[in-house]
């Protein structure tokens, strides 16, 4: 093993139907050893599997959630207890709201693990249950409601491919009206800003296009705006480093999401992409749904 490198541990686990599946083929092939639905207290063994190794750093992915039954409540304790170790460990967590939940479970024509006499609804609502602190404590959290399998696997790529180092950072624009992400770690309100939708000329334009990017940026308070929460971004990530925090993603919401939003995600991420260390995407949640 490679002095002062610990090795990396990533705990796969979050709602059923929200690709667990997809995530395990996306880990595994980028050279992840994937184990899917592991018994938590077979956690403790993987240590040895670590120990093991005479060829490169290993990086082990485990797919652990509910079809565990009892086991599964273990959960985490057993990752408090490898995070004691000389192991990396963070923990990934798959969302998706329930309508998508549902839709996906009617296209399979598959119970939900937990719904046992009830609806498909009703095994949601028991797993929402018992996954909130799990939830709570997870390192990274992937919404994947609107994401199809392509597009989860280009997001597992970017967050956890061995060719991409260091802190990773998806800045992303979004519609207040649609729904804050619920895989933002940070969000930032763009509202205040006077929209270009009231301007005949830049109605049917988005932030893309460098006319409203230049009458978004010459909006009373907006450079002082970007200037002032750049330096704030840089007081956090430079935390999330200490944490060993690798991703996390960046909200930035106006009202539908297509102007102001969207101007102001690609200026910050332009920025924080001349940070060192630093790998930024950009993603606009919701251009074109207006």
């Amino acid at each position: 093993m490679e002095a002062n490198k610990k090795p990396e541990l990533l705990v796969v686990t979050g709602m059923s139907g929200a690709g667990r599946s997809t995530v395990g083929n996306a880990l595994e092939d980028q050279g992840w050893y994937v184990i899917d639905n592991l018994p938590p207290q077979l956690l403790g063994p993987i240590n040895d599997l670590f120990s093991l190794s005479k060829a490169n750093l290993p990086k082990i992915a485990v797919i652990i959630d509910v079809r565990g039954g009892e086991f599964f409540t273990e959960l985490q304790t057993y990752i408090q207890q490898l995070r004691k170790r000389e192991i990396n460990v963070r923990l990934l967590f798959l969302e998706a709201n329930d309508s998508a939940l549902v839709k996906r479970f009617e296209s399979v024509r598959r119970p939900h693990p937990l719904q046992e006499d009830g609806t498909v609804l009703d095994g949601i609502g028991k797993e929402r249950a018992e996954l909130l602190n799990l939830r709570e404590s997870a390192d990274v959290v992937f919404d994947t409601s609107d994401s199809n399998v392509h597009q989860l696997t280009n997001r597992v790529n970017d967050a956890f491919s061995a060719s991409n180092s260091g802190l990773k950072i998806n800045v992303m624009s979004f519609g207040f009206k649609y729904g804050l992400p619920a895989d933002s770690d940070l969000v930032a309100d763009a509202r205040f800003i006077s929209n270009p939708h009231w301007k005949e000329e830049l109605r049917d334009k988005t932030g893309n296009d460098p006319e409203v990017l230049e009458y978004v940026l010459e909006q009373p308070g907006v450079k002082e705006f970007i200037e002032n929460y750049v330096a704030t971004l840089r007081i956090v990530l430079t935390g999330y480093r200490k944490e060993n925090k690798r991703f996390a993603t960046i909200a930035i919401g106006c009202t539908g999401g297509k102007h102001r939003s969207v101007a102001l995600a690609n200026t910050i991420a332009k920025i924080l992409s001349d940070e060192d260390d630093v790998k930024v995407s950009v993603q606009h949640r919701d251009l074109g749904r207006e």
